[in-house]
């Protein structure tokens, strides 16, 4: 209900350091900041009290919380009277705090009237839900007619009457019964919306407390208590009475004093002295150590003049002075005066080696070449050419050494006769390859013949590429593939084959033709894959032979052989091929094509008969079948191999050729295809 609490808490807590020493005088500007606003109802135009900026501060804070707090006021008035919030107006800041004060009253009402709790279970600002609280219980109080409800639950004290008296026979208090069937709550507390039970008020959240600028405000059940909001600082504690009082670090045991000190307490800390005292001559650290005193630099010329103090443990004592001789210098064999020091005499020499040079109190040193002067250390130190003058004075590498420089080449080269440049080195004349090497600049690289590769270990070694194990090398010779040293050679299988022109394909022997076969005269010779086969064909009763290669018997019947000539079978045919295994079987292959002297029946030409083709015995596993299709009007058989076949392989195909008129078979032309597989494939 009152916001411009949590203001002056913000502005406590930016001023805090301050406050402590300020509570008076902000406390008066925060007064004359009040009255300036409840008079004037501005905080534009404050007056000028102190020179202090706090103190402005002060005011303009102050004066701002009674206008926003009238500002509230005036709102939750709108709120309770008109129940709606349109109507205000004023400079935007005031018209803000009265449109959050009268919207979060109103939000408290509709809770009462959805029956709801009056606490809001919305996530909005403190203010807002304090506003929100006091509206809906304000509005109960009304609706029950008990004035024990509203926000500043004015109560009867204690001791007004008994809570357990008899006025309340219907109805169980939790704290106070008022009659009537009514209850009350002690100091402190508010009635909850059910009417019997009790709660706590948060005075510090409502601002109904009475705690001082600089005291922040903690709740306590049924009541608060101010605690002061600024530290007391390092060695000090805050007592229940708000007083910063001192912590004796030396009787509760806090300080870290040793054995050889004693803890004396001050105001805010404590110090440790020691037990025993230092004598004369003497003073005493942190520690209680007793330090010597060094009476030559802390006292003012504590010898008479031409003596020269000389410090003891305790004191100190006054000799009589000699010549100080400097660098360079050392005293006379009378010790009365100073002469030069010739540091160049001696056996070692002061330049190690180098030209030695006597100077008044000093020396100088003539350096070799290659060496140079440090004034410094005043020794001859060596150059380092190669760091001086890169890249200027090696053609490759240089290596600093006592005095010069040498130079050296990089791995393919040698120093040149200047001794500064570096040659090609060509190694090649040392036959560091196997087999050819080419000098190149700073290198050589090794190569090989055809059929070597260089090896991957030393890069110098020719290797033999086996030609038949790369994956290539299965298709380099028809038949079997054998590596030799720089190449490789192909060959065939031992009989029926040769070698090719390329020297890669194996050819078959044709054993017929060359007339290298067994065959007799009755037997006819049929050159296969790798071999060849010796057949005789004998046509059947009622057929003659009309041809021999290959071999056709025609059907020739006796006069008036009605069972012969009522045989369809025309003419029986004999017919040798030879295939090799087909590595590499993906699609059906074509090997027989049986074709027709006549035009085939279309629907162009009805007269002629229709021409089906059909395989009567051989198709072992039905490995074959048998296609028609047509060229040039004319229909042609076309056997297939259809599935892969291993050799060797060997079966007698029987093939019809069917000529159908009117659905019959009119006449048929069988053959026989003696079909031989190799076990070779290429």
């Amino acid at each position: 209900m009152a916001p411009w609490i949590f203001l002056l808490f913000t502005f406590v807590a930016v001023l805090n350091a301050q406050a402590a020493l300020k509570q008076m005088s902000l406390a008066e500007c925060c007064r004359a900041g009040q009255e300036h606003g409840q008079t004037s109802q501005d905080c534009a135009s404050l007056p000028l009290l102190s020179e202090f900026p706090a103190c402005r501060m002060a005011q303009e804070q102050c004066c701002t919380a009674v206008l926003e707090r009238s500002s509230c006021e005036q709102g939750i008035g709108l709120a309770l009277g008109e129940g709606t919030c349109e109507v205000l107006s004023g400079n935007a800041c005031e018209t803000r705090s009265a449109k959050m004060c009268c919207q979060c009253c109103i939000l408290g009402r509709e809770a009462l009237a959805d029956g709801l709790s009056c606490e809001l279970k919305l996530p909005v600002a403190y203010q807002c839900g304090a506003v929100s609280h006091q509206c809906c219980l304000q509005g109960l109080a009304e609706a029950t007619g008990n004035g024990t409800l509203a926000l500043e639950n004015k109560l009867p004290n204690d001791q007004d009457e008994d809570p357990l008296n008899d006025k309340c026979t219907n109805t169980q208090c939790s704290q106070r019964c008022l009659g009537n069937n009514s209850c009350g709550c002690f100091q402190g507390y508010r009635l909850k919306p059910d009417g019997r039970n009790c709660e706590d008020i948060n005075e510090c959240l409502l601002g109904a407390h009475h705690c001082q600028l600089g005291e922040q405000c903690i709740n306590k059940d049924g009541s608060y208590r101010c605690q002061r909001e600024a530290s007391c600082g390092t060695g000090y504690e805050l007592t229940d009475s708000n007083i910063c009082q001192d912590i004796d670090e030396c009787e509760i045991g806090t300080h870290n004093c040793g054995q050889e000190l004693v803890c004396r307490n001050t105001q805010g800390s404590f110090r440790c002295q020691p037990r025993h005292q230092c004598g004369p001559g003497f003073f005493q650290d942190a520690l209680g150590n007793c330090i010597d005193i060094n009476e030559c630099l802390s006292q003012s010329a504590p010898c008479p003049a031409r003596q020269t103090c000389i410090n003891t443990v305790g004191s100190y004592v006054c000799q009589r002075s000699s010549p100080s001789c400097g660098r360079g210098y050392h005293l006379s064999e009378d010790g009365a005066r100073c002469v030069d020091v010739d540091e160049c005499m001696g056996t070692d020499g002061a330049c190690a080696g180098h030209n030695c040079i006597n100077t008044v109190g000093s020396f100088r040193c003539q350096c070799r070449a290659g060496y140079t002067f440090n004034s410094i250390s005043r020794a001859c130190e060596d150059i380092n050419e190669c760091r001086h003058f890169p890249g200027r004075l090696c053609a490759h590498k240089c290596e600093n050494v006592q005095g010069s420089y040498q130079c050296s080449c990089t791995m393919g080269f040698k120093l040149a006769s200047d001794g500064r440049n570096c040659e090609d080195v060509n190694e090649c004349e040392s036959n560091p390859c196997s087999q050819e090497c080419a000098n190149v600049y700073g290198s050589y690289q090794c190569y090989c013949r055809r059929g070597y590769q260089l090896s991957d270990v030393d890069g110098t070694t020719c290797e033999d590429i086996d030609e038949c194990a790369l994956p290539t090398g299965g298709h380099l010779c028809a038949y079997r593939c054998h590596n030799v040293p720089g190449s490789f050679q192909c060959s065939c299988p031992p009989v029926g084959y040769t070698l090719g022109p390329s020297g890669r394909s194996c050819q078959d022997v044709d054993e017929c033709l060359t007339a290298t076969h067994n065959c007799t005269e009755s037997e006819s010779c049929f050159n296969v894959q790798g071999g060849f086969r010796c057949l005789s064909f004998e046509c059947p009763d009622n057929y003659r032979r009309a041809g021999e290669m290959p071999v056709r018997c025609v059907k020739s019947c006796p006069p008036n052989d009605a069972a012969c000539l009522s045989d369809p079978v025309q003419s029986i045919s004999h017919t040798v091929i030879s295939l090799p295994t087909f590595r590499d079987f993906v699609k059906p292959e074509e090997i027989v094509f049986l074709r027709t002297n006549s035009p085939a029946h279309t629907a162009l030409r009805p007269a002629f008969p229709s021409i089906i083709f059909d395989i009567l015995a051989g198709n072992v596993h039905n490995s074959f079948d048998i296609v028609k299709r047509y060229e040039q009007s004319m229909a042609v058989g076309v056997v297939r191999q259809v599935k892969p076949i291993t050799g060797p392989f060997y079966t007698v195909l029987k093939l019809a050729m069917n000529h159908v008129m009117s659905g019959v078979v009119s006449y048929r032309n069988i053959v026989n295809v003696h079909i031989y597989i190799s076990e070779f494939w290429f």
